[in-house]
């Protein structure tokens, strides 16, 4: 007997644009914060102690200072993936989940672009020293500083990896 399938229930186009806008703000107004209360080579100032804290620096390039000094070329191309991916969810409504991973990556990818448009440099504030544990075990060194849209990015990637990885239920049900 054939299993029932459930309909996909789709996200409207506004829902990720609207999760994106906040994650965005959120972003931004995190790094004002950093630019104006936090001193470049300071130690790090924590927040939750050894798991979160705050440590103002800049980075040129990419995850990592990949690509330091393309700054521009960066943002250009982050600009073009946030976008493209509102459009594409707004244009094409997806299910729930997927839109959300969609719109978390979208969020990351536009907040690093205003920075790197506006100053010619990403603002990084936060520090782990969690992961900076499990890095230094891996003799990888520190982990780097980061901010929320690096962690919209990297948190939207994983759910995309996982999302990938599991069966599709209408497959399933044939």
């Amino acid at each position: 007997m054939p299993v029932p399938v459930r309909p996909v229930r789709r996200l409207s186009g506004w829902v990720p644009l609207l999760i994106a806008a906040v994650l965005i703000g959120a972003d931004q107004w995190l790094k004002l914060w950093a630019r104006t209360h936090l001193t470049y080579g300071d130690p790090a100032l924590p927040f939750i102690p050894g798991l979160l804290g705050f440590q103002l620096t800049y980075n040129t390039g990419a995850a990592w200072s990949l690509l330091a000094g393309a700054t521009v070329p960066l943002a250009v191309l982050r600009l073009l993936v946030g976008l493209g991916i509102l459009v594409y969810l707004f244009v094409r409504p997806q299910p729930r989940f997927f839109a959300v991973v969609l719109g978390l990556i979208a969020a990351g990818a536009i907040g690093n672009t205003i920075d790197g448009l506006r100053f010619g440099r990403v603002t990084d504030m936060l520090t782990s020293p969690a992961l900076s544990a499990v890095t230094r075990t891996l003799r990888a060194g520190e982990f780097p500083i980061f901010n929320i849209a690096d962690s919209c990015v990297v948190l939207g990637t994983l759910l995309l990896i996982v999302l990938s990885l599991l069966p599709d239920r209408r497959k399933q049900a044939e």
